[in-house]
């Protein structure tokens, strides 16, 4: 049986980042942790970065693998990290809510639309930064997995 796409062990909140390296490989960190990618993916997300900035505005960031980074994915999975105090994506854009992700085949294009519906709420974006349960930030991303 597949692993639920996003568990309360893929949420962390509050948790005190301060760079953005340190945000993704936190981030990819706690997908490799519960088994959803192998530690070689955490490089694919920073190699990502590089390319392109996976800051999606509102206060969130995407980070995620290169297309080439599909060997590395073992489960099709997310992990959201909130940071209070925010880290600095480029550019002065700060985030404060990171959702790695990992997809087998394309099914990350589903979940990114998904949470791009989610986050396009201002609302919903306070609510994950207020969340002081896993099970707040469950409910919200509940048509995610």
């Amino acid at each position: 049986m597949a692993k639920a796409v996003l568990k309360r062990d893929n949420i962390k909140l509050n948790v005190p980042l301060t760079t953005m390296e340190e945000g993704i490989r936190y981030t990819g960190g706690i997908l490799v942790d519960n088994g959803y990618v192998d530690a070689g993916y955490i490089d694919k997300m920073l190699e990502r970065e590089g390319m392109a900035s996976t800051f999606m505005g509102n206060s969130l960031a995407i980070p995620h693998g290169t297309e080439d980074a599909k060997a590395n994915v073992l489960e099709t999975g997310i992990s959201v990290v909130t940071v209070p105090g925010g880290v600095d994506f480029g550019s002065g854009n700060i985030a404060k809510i990171l959702i790695g992700i990992a997809g087998k085949n394309n099914e990350h294009l589903e979940i990114l639309s998904n949470i791009a519906i989610v986050c396009s709420e201002e609302e919903n974006i306070e609510k994950i930064l207020n969340a002081t349960t896993e099970d707040e930030i469950l409910d919200l991303f509940s048509d995610v997995s």
